[in-house]
């Protein structure tokens, strides 16, 4: 506990100081009300205490993403334009964003970081390579935030993003009520079954097509890592293989090459839902091509990404009630705002 006087902690508390005095020395009977109402003045001049420091100096905030340049540039707008909402603290935003990462390039990168970082904001395949860093960074008091994609069995210190199992049974029930045919065949397209993340949404898919409606198809597609080209190349393979595929789900980007496959297929699509508004994604969706996005708040995710690694150091209160998810929000061509 942080040593204050007893002058503070009676201005702090609007308190006598011979109440203070009383308290603290053990001097006679204190109501319990009282000495919650002393130590919450102290919890409050130690986190003044701590928060001074922290704007004295600079905060390295470390963002470590495996994902396609197009959302990395979501990314890089939502989290620069939050900082001011943390106006209090210099916050300084190191971004390490690349459409290809081997599992040894994130390690090698989280230990970089370790060197100088007050906490790293991480999107990464769930590789078991990478625990003994995260467990290590732990150990360091260098806290970790998983974002869009979790890491469960890690030793991160929350997961920030939506839902994505919900996220995916919300796709299904629409495309059960977009779906006209009696039997429609179904390709549901993850970018790597290695995001958790990704694979939670077309889960989440397949469980609520089952429930909604049953009589339609669905086969999961996996690879290509969301990028055009590397998508297009999966999707084309495995439409030769199954060309009564008339609908689609795509968790992982990569759209533009997606629909650039079922073209040259000559295969006509029934509906078309993906996830997030971004410039290649608004383009398509203003074109016709995507009926539907599943998307949320980054900037939402940004402030509370921030504010955990802040809470962490003790620069910020605790928050008594955290909501354990972002809002999801679906976005179609007439509520697309630019």
């Amino acid at each position: 506990m942080a040593k204050f006087t007893l002058k503070q902690i009676a201005a702090q508390s609007g308190l006598s100081l011979a109440t203070i005095d009383r308290a603290l020395h053990k001097r006679g009977k204190v109501h319990p009300q009282t000495e919650h109402r002393i130590q919450q003045a102290i919890a409050d001049l130690d986190l003044l205490r701590k928060t001074g420091l922290a704007q004295g100096r600079t905060l390295y905030f470390d963002i470590i993403m495996h994902t396609p340049n197009r959302f990395s540039e979501l990314v890089r707008e939502a989290f620069s334009s939050q900082i001011s909402s943390f106006g209090a603290f210099r916050l300084q935003l190191r971004f390490h964003c690349q459409e290809t990462m081997t599992v040894e390039e994130v390690d090698a990168l989280l230990k970089k970081c370790a060197l100088n970082s007050h906490g790293i904001i991480l999107k990464a395949t769930h590789d078991e390579r990478l625990l003994p860093t995260l467990e290590q960074l732990s150990k360091q008091r260098i806290p970790v935030v998983t974002v869009v994609t979790d890491m469960p069995t890690s030793s991160r210190l929350r997961y920030i993003g939506m839902d994505n199992a919900s996220a995916g049974k919300a796709a299904a029930f629409l495309m059960s009520k977009w779906l006209r045919a009696d039997m429609a065949y179904i390709a549901a397209i993850t970018g790597s079954e290695a995001f958790i993340g990704e694979q939670e949404r077309i889960d989440g898919f397949v469980t609520g097509m089952a429930q909604f409606a049953p009589q339609h198809q669905v086969a999961v597609v996996a690879g290509g890592f969301g990028i055009d080209q590397q998508m297009y190349s999966c999707v084309s393979d495995f439409l030769t293989q199954h060309p009564e595929i008339n609908a689609v789900y795509t968790v992982g980007g990569g759209n533009a090459g997606i629909l650039r496959a079922f073209d040259e297929h000559n295969i006509k699509i029934e509906t078309f839902i993906g996830h997030d508004l971004d410039r290649e994604n608004r383009a398509l969706m203003q074109a016709g091509r995507i009926d539907a996005l599943i998307d949320h708040n980054l900037q939402l995710d940004a402030q509370h990404a921030f504010r955990a690694l802040l809470e962490y150091h003790g620069f910020l209160p605790q928050r008594e009630h955290v909501a354990p998810y972002s809002r999801i929000n679906i976005i179609t061509r007439f509520n697309m705002y630019s």
